[in-house]
Formats: C-alpha cells, sequence, structure tokens
C-alpha cells in the first residue's frame, strides 16, 4: 500500500471517476507521486536517511496535499538506476555525530568541534541523545570533501584567525543549520507568500513586527509558518535545548532575514494582497510528516555543546579575519536588494 502510486476516487460513475481523479491529481501535482515513507522503501532507505536526502538534495520532492512532501516515481526510479544503488545512495546521505566524523576525518573530537564552531563545515539536522545533549549530524560527503580541500586545518596548531574567533565565542553551527534549513524550505515554497513565511519563521515577535506592520499580513505570515522541525519533534523535555535552536540572534543573521522578508513581502503583495477576514479561510498547513532524523539515537561521545550556551555568532568577511575554510553561508528565501533597503531595515532594528 504505501508504494501505490496516488489514484482519486469520487464522482457518480466509474468513467467521472477516473476523470474527475485525473484532473484533480494534475492540479495537486500528485500523478505519479510516492508517499515518503513508501519512496524510502523503494530506495533502500529508513524514513530518517531519505529526510536527510530531502534536505541535502539528493532527493528531490513536490508538494502534495495538505502539505506534505512527495517524492515523484521518475526522481526514485533514476535513483535506482543510478551506479552503486543502493549503497551509494546510502552513502550519499549519510550523515554521522562528531566522534565519527572526527575519526572519519583523521583528526581529535575536540579540533573536530572547533572547526564546526568556526563554520568551516555545516551541520544538516540534530537530535537530542538520552543523556539531553544536543547531537549535530553533518553530511560525511562534505566532510570527506573539506579534508580534501583544507588539510592544513587538519593538524598542527589552530590558524589564528581561527583561535580569534572562538576565544571570543563564535559558534555557527546553530546558525548554519538554519540557513540551510531556511534555504531548504524556500526551495519548496509554492509562491512569494510562502516564502516570506519561511524568512519570518526564524525572526522573533519584536522583530516581526517591525518588518511587517500590517496585523493582517503578520496574522497570514504565521497560518503559512514552516516549521523548521519536523512535524514529530523532540519531547517537551528537550524544549529548553531545541526552542533557542529555531530563532535567528546574532545581528548580522537577523538583518539578512529582515532584508529577505521585506523582498518577499514586495513580491508578495504586488501578486495578491494578504487576505482580510471573511475573504478566504486558511491556507493548508505545511508540515514534513517524517520523524527528526536521528530521534531516539544515543551518543555518549556527542559533541559538548548545548546549543544554548554560546550564542552563534558573526564572522567579518574582510580579508585575513576569515577563517580559511569555512564554508559560505547560504542564500536566503529571498535576494538582498538595494543598499537603501539594508540601510532602511538597520535603521528600525537600531531605532
Amino acid at each position: 500500500m504505501s508504494h501505490e502510486v496516488v489514484t482519486e476516487r469520487g464522482g457518480e460513475s466509474m468513467a467521472a471517476q477516473a476523470g474527475d481523479g485525473r484532473r484533480r491529481a494534475r492540479r495537486s501535482g500528485t500523478e505519479g507521486t510516492l508517499a515518503l515513507r513508501g519512496a524510502a522503501t523503494r530506495l533502500g532507505l529508513k524514513p530518517g536517511e531519505l529526510e536527510l536526502g530531502v534536505r541535502l538534495g539528493v532527493v528531490r520532492t513536490v508538494a502534495g496535499p495538505e502539505g506534505r512532501r512527495r517524492v515523484p516515481v521518475a526522481e526514485v526510479e533514476h535513483l535506482r538506476s543510478a551506479g552503486g544503488f543502493p549503497d551509494a545512495l546510502r552513502e550519499r546521505v549519510r550523515c554521522v555525530a562528531a566522534t565519527e566524523g572526527a575519526a572519519l576525518m583523521g583528526i581529535g573530537p575536540a579540533r573536530f568541534t572547533r572547526l564546526a564552531r568556526a563554520g568551516c563545515f555545516s551541520p544538516v539536522a540534530f537530535y537530542v541523545n538520552r543523556y539531553r545533549a544536543l547531537v549535530w549530524l553533518y553530511p560525511v560527503a562534505e566532510l570527506r570533501k573539506f579534508a580534501e580541500r583544507e588539510p592544513a586545518l587538519l593538524t598542527g596548531s589552530t590558524p589564528r584567525n581561527l583561535r580569534k574567533l572562538l576565544d571570543a565565542g563564535e559558534d555557527w553551527r546553530a546558525r548554519n543549520w538554519r540557513s540551510r534549513r531556511v534555504a531548504q524550505l524556500a526551495r519548496e515554497a509554492e509562491n512569494a507568500w510562502e516564502r516570506a513565511a519561511v524568512a519570518a519563521a526564524v525572526l522573533g515577535t519584536d522583530q516581526l513586527a517591525e518588518v511587517v506592520d500590517d496585523p493582517y499580513e503578520r496574522a497570514h505570515l504565521r497560518r503559512l509558518r514552516a516549521s523548521l522541525l519536523p512535524a514529530k519533534g523532540e519531547p517537551p523535555s528537550s524544549r529548553p535545548l531545541v526552542e533557542p535552536l529555531l530563532t535567528a540572534d546574532d545581528p548580522d543573521e537577523i538583518l539578512w532575514h529582515r532584508i529577505s522578508l521585506a523582498l518577499c513581502l514586495d513580491e508578495a503583495r504586488a501578486e495578491h494582497p494578504a487576505p482580510r477576514p471573511g475573504e478566504a479561510g486558511p491556507p493548508r498547513p505545511r508540515c514534513s510528516p517524517e520523524p527528526a532524523p536521528g530521534t531516539g539515537r544515543e551518543d555518549p561521545g556527542a559533541e559538548p555543546a548545548t546549543g544554548t550556551g554560546v550564542r552563534p555568532g558573526r564572522i567579518r568577511s574582510s580579508g585575513s579575519e576569515r577563517p580559511t575554510g569555512r564554508t559560505d553561508r547560504p542564500g536566503p528565501a529571498g535576494k538582498p536588494g538595494s543598499r537603501g533597503l539594508r540601510r532602511r531595515l538597520h535603521r528600525s532594528r537600531s531605532g
């Protein structure tokens, strides 16, 4: 049942059922698609591995009913026909925690954590283990590429610019995770209002109110708001560790998402205004039906970080102060625009 392609039923006759079903399937974009669990089984992956593949862009999805993502049958067949399937596909979506990642790169866990805090490579997911420690997960393919590209950072003394950043308390793991997740959700958005809601999702209440002064627009963005966490999130006991990760907290990051939101709003308003009371019902929810990658796993040797003790900081992009090997920051939901817009948002933030 989990493998079958979506079909629709309804109508007064068998011919009407078939015709109406095909029309609705075409409109909803689910014709020739599989549910995530069915696609995972066909691809020889666990549901959490498929979710990681979607986040990494290895597996393409499309919008389905009620905001659920689905995998086109053509995408499944393309991945199955690739050389080395299924082992090669599993390796592409494989992610590891700090201890295993350090062993893979031939370095100690402490050095691995320092490089991750400095933004040299970015986590794609996390979970909270039974010791209530936050465990970041990193794509194996990206760790290997970094080790090949920056061998000098794997041995010897830490470069001065990295030491300076770390001594100042910089930690880019949460910020880089948010950027990856925002970029993924922005790619999945179907219109400008949904893209604006992605940028709004990582801004605090006060920041959102400064950028969006219309209460009806704020309400519309809340209805469209995409969660950075999967539908089956962490247990309540983990909330103190998880909730701080969901909101941008560095001035540069906040400004970046404010600009993104403002630009997306300009585009959305040009398409159609936000609905007023009585004009339209609430839009479909956007959610992910799969559990969080790694949920329930245990790693006593997890990275010694909770995500709340050190606030993700900014790294200046000027010359020697930019750490060697740091990954570029993924773009926001919208494209940063004119300097005038940047100055206007900066003034509203500081004033």
